[in-house]
């Protein structure tokens, strides 16, 4: 029996939203998810498991509809979804009323429920958030018949406010294996057990590294999950970089060695970076200039202006300058107080040349 198991789509939300490439972030969450669709149809996955936060936000009917012409065009795949904490069900919520396709199962009750498919004498355990936040572990509660069905438990959570859950205790229960969704990157807890599969395209800067879902393969006999694949999908990455910048680099100098960097990784993903080393104390970077050329969500300047304090100190030992650099100026310093330094210093010379 063949699976799929993704997460945290987020359907609606606009990634960057107040950056030139936001709209296709929104773009790249729905194609993506499409694209996830389309490989249950072309592996024949028996099952395609969405373990919460489908949507981003409570869903409008035109959002039901389109996610299930999605699944409509699965017709051998059964659907099985959870409510998370982005989408939870609440008493008006058009969920409550819409007619999903055959092949799909919401699971919307706040307490453990269940779907058996005879056929593939599989039972899938679930239940949906009605709250923004639950608090206490409802895994702790459950009770799980003891019989030969293979047995699925979707989880939505994992954090202090969002399901808290002991993993050693779930994984005691008659599962094959745990669906989880809510943290938004992925991760095995129980080798062919346990996963988070993360959110099929990243949602900010935090979220670095490769994006996807599972595929795995449960043996129709013992029950055990022989095969679990993470499968690469997303669009586009958050990466972050850090260029190393000498006295000598000027501006023209640092747009180019940044564009040689998002050359190499590709232009459609979205970068970080940090600029770190010694600089001429005349140079300013340019980081509006920078930033406006690729897709730049930051831009960090933590270069430092290469002064010669000592030779500084000689030219100036009796004014303003000098009694600086001797109140601040030691063998061990903290990152605060290099720029405070580094700033004093650098206003100090200014206010000199302004008035010489």
């Amino acid at each position: 029996m063949k699976f799929i198991h993704t997460a945290d789509i987020h359907w609606g939300m606009v990634p960057d939203s107040d950056r030139p490439w936001g709209k296709k972030r929104e773009q790249a969450i729905r194609l993506t998810f499409q694209a996830i669709v389309e490989e249950a149809r072309e592996i024949r996955a028996d099952l395609l498991l969405i373990s919460g936060d489908l949507f981003h936000r409570q869903p409008l009917a035109r959002d039901l509809k389109e996610v299930n012409y999605l699944f409509s065009t699965i017709p051998g795949t059964r659907v099985v979804i959870i409510a998370g904490n982005h989408d939870r069900v609440r008493r008006s919520s058009a969920l409550l009323s819409f007619n999903w396709c055959s092949n799909v199962t919401y699971l919307m009750d706040e307490d453990l429920s269940s779907v058996y498919f005879e056929d593939l004498n599989t039972e899938i355990y679930g239940f949906s958030y009605h709250t923004p936040e639950i608090l206490e572990d409802k895994t702790a509660q459950f009770v799980i018949p003891n019989n030969r069905r293979h047995k699925i438990l979707m989880l939505h959570g994992g954090d202090a406010k969002h399901l808290p859950f002991d993993k050693a205790a779930v994984a005691a229960m008659p599962f094959s294996y745990i669906a989880l969704g809510h943290i938004h990157k992925p991760a095995v807890l129980i080798e062919n057990r346990m996963a988070y599969p993360g959110s099929p395209e990243p949602l900010d800067l935090t979220e670095t590294g490769a994006h996807g879902y599972y595929v795995g393969e449960i043996d129709d006999i013992s029950g055990h999950v022989t095969s679990l694949e993470f499968k690469a999908i997303s669009q586009a990455q958050y990466v972050p970089l850090v260029v190393s910048v000498t006295p000598a680099t000027t501006n023209l100098e640092l747009s180019q060695l940044i564009a040689d960097e998002i050359r190499k990784r590709g232009a459609a993903n979205i970068y970080r970076f940090r600029i770190r080393g010694m600089r001429d104390p005349d140079i300013h970077f340019d980081l509006d200039f920078l930033a406006g050329q690729w897709n730049i969500v930051e831009i960090l300047d933590e270069s430092e202006p290469q002064y010669d304090f000592h030779a500084l100190f000689a030219e100036h030992p009796s004014d303003m300058i000098g009694f600086y650099i001797h109140a601040l100026l030691k063998d061990e310093m903290s990152p605060v107080e290099k720029k405070a330094l580094h700033y004093g210093i650098h206003a100090l010379l200014m206010t000199k040349d302004e008035r010489s």
